[in-house]
């Protein structure tokens, strides 16, 4: 288990006293999330976000300039930070942790404003879809046009009372500088400290982005077959066996269980494992052993090679397609541990298992990944499902309707840690495969989110 690229360990990491405080502040900050009703409720979080987001990052940039000087020989800056792990302040090994917890707390604290985006929203996923399409935001601490964005923001609520997110306290909004909710909606602006440093192009990818969300065309981007579909289902998903994990997890350490849909589902807390006393080699064999049974009952464990997986280990706001974790409906301490990896979640399935539940309920499906390829690559094609449909035209003729659907690890990944019911599951593609309008790389949106999400 690593939690870094450089190969730190959990034992350095989550007992290190930045990752600790950063826990206690992110329960209140997710309840506070869940009660926003007002746009002075989402002013206020906003600005104790803002705090805590530039707070971290100055003490990331002052560690990042620290192991620069080390490397080169020198000493750390006059005035840099103080490591708080204890460790070697002559190591730099020692620095270089302190830049990754700092790196590490910074994206949990935007989990909580990834959270404030869906709540701003009203949790339309079609939104984040749109607005999500840019590469990921960089570090806002000393970010040129920060304070015009700030005085932006101040502006709006001081004159007119409006709420205006910032969109580098997310990770999930990335065109556009903020977003303001109006009379007549959320608008999406750029924000720039001259005119002359006005992009077109920039400011062309909000309006696409809205006309998506509006008419159903072309996402940003380069693919105009990329669109949002509404599927016309509403969602359903799994999420009491979710709040049972978490519950069980912070007690007994350990919880696996058979998810419906050929998956298989693991939760471990740190806490309820400490409260255990087991020893590394019990929890080894108890993990092992709770694993490998959920899997047998799910049906996965024959061929691993051949399983896909998703997890919640250092995953936050790393992906923007991923709902965060303090909107689901579980308690806001197993939403920060989640946040903080003081508690993880797997959920596996096997992709022949998965295309042959497909295939029973109709819809022809081929797992076409093929077994010991290795990490996924975005984009890559694991498995299609094909349909065929024929009708007689008014002349006699007869036309048939032949497509072939693509799942990609984006898919497959919220199909996995939303714990969707697969009947919900099939009757999107079902809708998919079926409806003449459909494009070639088609987004779903299934209604009634906002009764899954808090």
């Amino acid at each position: 288990m690593k939690l870094f690229d450089p190969g730190f360990g959990p034992e350095e990491v989550l007992v290190h006293p930045r990752q600790q405080a950063a826990q206690a502040d992110l329960v209140p900050l997710i309840e506070r999330v869940r009660t926003c009703r007002s746009p002075q409720d989402g002013y206020e979080l906003q600005q104790d976000l803002l705090r805590h987001i530039r707070a971290v990052e100055s003490d990331r940039n002052a560690f990042s300039r620290a192991v620069k000087r080390m490397r080169d020989g020198k000493a750390p800056q006059v005035g840099a930070p103080e490591p708080q792990s204890g460790l070697d302040r002559s190591d730099i090994e020692t620095w270089i942790l302190e830049r990754e917890l700092c790196e590490r707390v910074g994206r949990q604290f935007r989990s909580v404003g990834d959270a404030l985006v869906w709540r701003a929203f009203n949790r339309d996923r079609r939104y984040i879809l749109a607005l999500c399409r840019n590469p990921p935001p960089g570090i806002m601490e000393g970010k040129v046009g920060l304070e015009a964005e700030l005085e932006t923001v101040e502006r709006h609520w001081r004159d007119d009372g409006r709420f205006a997110l910032m969109h580098d306290l997310t990770n999930c909004l990335r065109i556009g500088d903020i977003t303001v909710w109006q009379d007549d909606g959320p608008h999406t602006y750029e924000i720039k400290t001259k005119d002359r440093y006005r992009s077109r192009a920039q400011e062309q990818r909000i309006e696409t982005a809205y006309e998506a969300i509006r008419t159903g065309s072309a996402l940003p981007g380069d693919n105009p077959d990329e669109r949002l579909h509404d599927i016309g289902t509403p969602l359903r998903t799994h999420m009491e066996l979710l709040q049972t994990a978490t519950q069980r997890a912070a007690t007994d350490g350990i919880f696996a269980a058979k998810v419906p849909g050929s998956r298989a589902l693991i939760a471990v807390d740190l806490h309820g494992v400490i409260s255990q006393g087991w020893t590394r080699e019990e929890f080894g064999q108890r993990l092992a052993r709770q694993w490998n049974a959920a899997r047998r009952r799910a049906r996965i464990g024959d061929q691993l090679d051949l399983n896909m997986h998703a997890t919640s280990l250092d995953s936050v706001s790393r992906d923007p397609l991923r709902v965060p974790w303090g909107i689901y409906p579980i308690h806001p301490v197993a939403a920060a541990r989640l946040i903080g990896d003081v508690m993880t979640l797997t959920v596996e399935t096997s992709g022949p298992s998965l295309a042959a539940d497909l295939t029973a309920r109709g819809i022809p499906a081929q797992w076409v990944r093929p077994p010991g390829t290795g990490e996924l690559v975005a984009g890559e094609v694991v498995m299609e499902m094909h349909s065929q449909a024929e009708w007689r035209a008014s002349n006699g003729l007869t036309a048939t309707l032949s497509r072939t659907l693509q799942v990609r690890p984006s898919e497959m990944d919220r199909y996995l840690i939303e714990l969707m019911d697969q009947d919900c599951w099939a009757a999107g593609i079902r809708h998919l495969l079926l409806s003449p309008d459909t494009s070639d790389r088609p987004w779903p949106v299934f209604r009634d989110e906002g009764q899954t999400w808090l």
